[in-house]
């Protein structure tokens, strides 16, 4: 007795949706896991890394543009000497950042462009007179946003390539906000 056409379509769509059902749940529910703390921290730790990530790779964005910036408009000698020193250190950075986040997997756009962009052209806009301590300004406290973002993110984590990244870039971010603070007091 041939099947017919329905009834064939009938039991495909029934084999499928029940394949949909078991192929849906999962391995280990949350139930069952050792404790729901334990899976929620793991999570909520990962989530910690990668917001560290997406925060640094912001934030360093932001003063390369301002110190490119600075290069080109600034009339005093040590502004554009910090200005490129902490363009070269903050490109490091950055491509260090970029070679962390390709291993782990994680995308860092521009998230919150709007804010660091809002800051970037507040700086183009000063004029000329007034650009040097606007910029010195500027990158200090950005530089300091950075230093806090690294120290918070060394107590947070057990991640030994983010702790390594700290170690080596935290230093020198010191070394770069006093040369910065110093031109700042003499403009």
């Amino acid at each position: 007795m041939p099947l017919s056409n329905t009834s064939f379509l009938k039991t495909g769509f029934i084999v499928i949706i029940l394949g949909s059902f078991l192929s849906c749940k999962e391995n280990e529910p949350i139930e069952k896991a050792t404790s729901k703390k334990d899976v929620l921290t793991k999570k909520n730790k990962e989530e910690i890394d990668a917001y560290f990530f997406i925060a640094a790779s912001n934030v360093t964005k932001s003063i390369i543009a301002k110190s490119q910036l600075a290069q080109h408009r600034s009339v005093t000698v040590s502004v554009k000497n910090i200005s490129a020193i902490i363009e070269n250190n903050q490109n490091l950075l950055l491509q260090d950042i970029n070679k962390e986040t390709l291993k782990k997997l994680i995308i860092t756009t521009d998230v919150n462009s709007n804010i660091a962009n809002a800051d970037l052209y507040k700086l183009i806009d000063t004029i000329d007179v007034n650009f040097d301590k606007a910029y010195i300004d500027s990158t200090v406290k950005s530089l300091s946003e950075q230093i806090k973002l690294f120290e918070s993110i060394s107590k947070e984590t057990q991640d030994a390539s983010i702790l390594k990244l700290v170690l080596y870039y935290l230093p020198k971010q010191y070394e770069l906000l006093r040369e910065a603070k110093k031109i700042q007091t003499n403009l």
